[in-house]
């Protein structure tokens, strides 16, 4: 466990690299980081999606943010992208590779990695 200090410390660290806020942005990524996120290995998640979008030059484009449960945790790490005008896309069973992939490819060029997606078939 760290201590208050210690976790203060961290934070003051990442501040620059963190692009997590709230924003009205054309994207917005959002990363499950309850428990069971966090336990299935949420954190490199969100932190290679704020490395990529930080590495394309996407601040100005997306919204990083994070949140609670999003109630599938069997699927687990769950990343949702949020686009104006376009349906919710959930992406599922996430690691730091995939995610990164997800940025290059959907948030940078606009094309949905299907195979990362939930769908009825694969349940």
């Amino acid at each position: 466990m760290k201590t208050l200090a210690e976790l203060q410390a961290i934070k003051e660290k990442m501040k620059d690299k963190v692009i997590l806020r709230e924003g009205v942005n054309q994207l917005r990524i959002v990363v499950g980081m309850a428990t069971c996120g966090i336990a299935a290995g949420a954190r490199p998640v969100l932190n290679a999606i704020v490395e990529a979008v930080n590495e394309n030059g996407l601040q100005d484009k997306v919204t990083v943010s994070q949140t609670g449960c999003i109630g599938l945790c069997q699927y687990e790490p769950i990343v949702e992208v949020f686009e104006a005008g376009k349906d919710k896309v959930t992406y599922v069973k996430m690691d730091a590779e995939k995610a990164k992939r997800v940025v290059e490819e959907h948030i940078k060029n606009g094309k949905v990695v299907v195979d990362y997606t939930i769908s009825l078939d694969k349940q």
